[in-house]
């Protein structure tokens, strides 16, 4: 029979178990020689140290946000603050901040009785801003929600203002006509009318603006002053004008075309310079420089002709002026402050549908 290995015992000596390696574990079985984990082929548990889920749960307490470990303390806001919050960048001049907090007291407070003025406030914010696109988009959605409204009807006065500033006439005219299709107020058509007017007008289109002026209804001529713009727009005629073709004859001689334009010095210098080049390039001809004379030529032939374009642009430009001149005179002595203007919003009309 065989005889009983004899079982192997090991030194507790911690010197020795610094140079022997890792220990066996208590409960497992001496590693094979060739590295496999006994007869059983399971490796050893490992016993993780008791400090370390101390550690773990301190570490995420640390990180826990300060609220929820204190009670955080949270902010509320009610209508009425958050309205006046809105209201209060409006009146100090911060319309882009403005904006913000009236879209967001329409998204919070969406059944509150102020969101057809808030949306309303929003765009007149955005006009401020000069984000006349946005202030379009403001506008709409106030038609969208609120068709029948007085500030629906402001809203349609608004998008028009806004289109004219963005240089786009043709939608600002477009709106005003469903503005006189939709409604059935007298006092809506009659200030639509005015302001097509008056559009047609500041394009210096005198005939389309005495068409809409005189469609203004007899009850409100008064209130338009329609007797002394008519009587203003007579004057039209009379408007100071240059004929740009005759310009551009008179540039014939070096200087002629600025003259007529009343550009005095610009005709003294187109004259003398012109003058100078025509004396240099004939010169260098007669002394049989023909090279110098053909550059000189070359040189003057872009003076003239920019002495002839000069002038026909010049007698443009005059015009220009002349009619802007009558124009700004014209809405100064005339024009009114209206409902939608952000200068008199507060002497609106009231107007029902």
């Amino acid at each position: 029979m065989a005889q009983p290995a004899e079982a192997t015992s090991y030194p507790t000596n911690p010197a020795f178990r610094e140079k022997s390696g890792p220990l066996l574990q208590e409960t497992g079985s001496r590693p094979a020689p060739d590295g496999s984990s006994g007869p059983s082929g399971k490796q050893p548990r490992t016993h993780w140290p008791a400090f370390i889920p101390f550690y773990l749960l301190l570490f995420i307490f640390i990180s826990l946000p300060r609220g929820v470990c204190h009670g955080a303390s949270v902010l509320r806001i009610d209508a009425d603050t958050q309205y006046d919050f809105a209201e209060q960048y409006f009146l100090k001049g911060e319309y882009s901040r403005a904006a913000d907090e009236y879209k967001r007291f329409v998204y919070f407070f969406p059944a509150d009785g102020r969101i057809e003025r808030a949306m309303y406030q929003c765009g007149m914010a955005f006009y401020q801003e000069r984000r006349y696109a946005d202030a379009v988009v403001s506008f709409n959605a106030v038609i969208a929600k609120f068709f029948e409204s007085e500030l629906a009807v402001k809203s349609y006065f608004m998008i028009s203002e806004s289109h004219l500033r963005l240089g786009r006439y043709d939608d600002a005219v477009i709106t005003l006509h469903n503005l006189i299709m939709l409604s059935s107020n007298a006092e809506v058509k009659d200030e639509a009318h005015y302001r097509l007017g008056w559009i047609y007008l500041e394009t210096a289109s005198w005939d389309n603006a005495r068409l809409y002026f005189e469609k203004i209804s007899m009850s409100n001529r008064e209130r338009f002053r329609l007797d002394r713009l008519a009587a203003e727009l007579t004057r039209a005629a009379g408007i100071p004008k240059k004929n740009p073709a005759l310009a551009g004859v008179l540039s014939i001689v070096p200087g002629g075309g600025y003259l007529y334009c009343e550009r005095y010095q610009d005709a003294l210098i187109a004259f003398l310079l012109n003058g100078v080049l025509i004396w240099a390039a004939y010169e260098a001809f007669d002394n049989d420089n023909p090279a110098l004379g053909t550059l000189l030529t070359f040189v003057e032939v872009g003076f003239y002709s920019g002495n002839i374009y000069g002038a026909v642009g010049s007698a443009h430009k005059y015009n220009r002026g002349k009619t802007e001149q009558f124009i700004e005179n014209l809405k100064k002595n005339t024009k009114l402050g209206l409902s939608a203007d952000p200068e008199s919003i507060r002497l609106s009309l009231r107007f029902t549908f």
